[in-house]
């Protein structure tokens, strides 16, 4: 059992030495630059000028409400943000609380003084009664994660 498990153990370190990697060529212009991407914060405090160099996401509103929806309606909203800051604005993802909330967002880097958008539609089959979903953002700015939410009075359809 003793070499077994030696056995196996030696495999393993030889399989994390291996030399393969992949290779990125220097002219692939689909990846971003990594100087846009910094962290100021560390276990040894805040850097506060390096965080007033980074993008913001500044929304004009975090919070939409639908109002009355029937089910089976899809509702769909624009949430306006602006990049304030002084670095390219990176969104990294968007996901919705649920299958029925998806966001669209710029997959660009968001240039500083320049606004974007995050249209959310909200899926309102299968649900009735009062909703309240979220969206989560995460980002390169000093914050980093940033939330929209949504809301609706789904009424059940005739």
């Amino acid at each position: 059992m003793k070499k077994i498990i030696f056995a196996m153990s030696m495999l393993s370190l030889a399989a994390c030495g291996s030399n393969e990697t992949a290779s990125v060529s220097a002219e692939d212009s689909t990846l971003l630059s990594t100087d846009l991407v910094s962290n100021p914060v560390s276990a040894t405090g805040d850097n506060t000028a390096a965080l007033s160099e980074m993008a913001t996401m500044d929304f004009k509103d975090s919070v939409h409400n639908f109002g009355n929806l029937k089910e089976g309606e899809v509702g769909t909203y624009d949430f306006e943000f602006a990049n304030n800051g002084k670095k390219p604005l990176i969104i990294a993802s968007a996901s919705g609380s649920c299958g029925c909330t998806v966001p669209e967002y710029p997959h660009e880097p968001i240039a500083p003084g320049k606004n974007g958008v995050i249209k959310v539609k909200f899926d309102t089959q299968g649900k009735i009664g009062h909703q309240e979903k979220s969206v989560t953002i995460n980002t390169n700015s000093g914050r980093g994660m940033h939330m929209l939410y949504i809301k609706a009075e789904v009424e059940e359809k005739n």
